[in-house]
């Protein structure tokens, strides 16, 4: 991006919810679907941007993710555009397995995950290092491309911490203290000097009731209406 170009817009929104999120099953690059409360998060998602001028939608081409962002190509008629560099990160032999379960089955490969060793990589997954390369500067890639536009990027709970840590200037070993919700809207701008906050885990349209009739669909058990 020339220095003087117009910075680029981000709506980074991480999927809709799935059962093994309730579950802390690790989905990795399983293609797992949204369950209801995530088919009713992303129709809420979906009518909350609906006014942001919206150019582009990228998605990571993974179900969740792209159910997600089909639900607000229907809102904003614009088209998804699928990108294998926005799926989440790769973990390997970890994938499909709780929390739980890991610590259990490798007890020394579980600690050095929970410590963010940078060398660490699940049997045949990414490491933190190569992950980060591929959704930042697949980002990068895909926002230097629309200068003083807006963009949409539908992604994992991974790649928004990457986006996180780049536009904050965050060190890939210190531990999470954000917030990465199921649906919530996280906004950046990219300029010639990178990637910038402004505003995070934004998930006000998950609790205004106003938006029901809007999205045509009552909530999910459990769930405001």
């Amino acid at each position: 991006m020339s220095p003087d170009a117009e910075p680029t817009r981000i709506l980074a929104i991480r999927h809709g919810e799935t059962a093994w999120n309730v579950a802390t099953r690790i989905q990795g690059q399983l293609d797992i679907p949204l369950n209801e409360t995530g088919l009713w998060q992303a129709r809420r998602l979906a009518f909350a941007v609906a006014d942001e001028a919206v150019d582009a939608i990228y998605a990571s081409d993974l179900l969740r993710a792209h159910e997600t962002a089909l639900a607000i190509a229907r809102v904003i008629h614009r088209p998804v555009i699928a990108e294998t560099g926005l799926r989440e990160r790769g973990f390997g032999t970890f994938e499909g397995y709780t929390f739980k379960e890991i610590e259990t089955l490798w007890p020394e490969q579980s600690l050095r995950w929970r410590k963010r060793e940078l060398d660490f990589s699940p049997g045949g997954g990414e490491s933190i290092p190569v992950f980060y390369e591929r959704c930042v500067g697949t980002a990068t890639r895909l926002a230097a491309a629309h200068p003083g536009q807006t963009i949409c990027l539908v992604a994992h709970g991974g790649v928004l911490d990457c986006l996180y840590r780049a536009a904050a200037h965050i060190d890939l070993r210190a531990p999470r203290t954000w917030q990465l919700g199921n649906a919530s809207i996280n906004r950046l701008l990219y300029s010639a000097g990178g990637f910038s906050l402004i505003g995070w885990s934004d998930s006000l349209h998950l609790d205004d009731a106003m938006l029901d009739e809007a999205a045509d669909g009552a909530a999910p058990a459990g769930r405001p209406s």
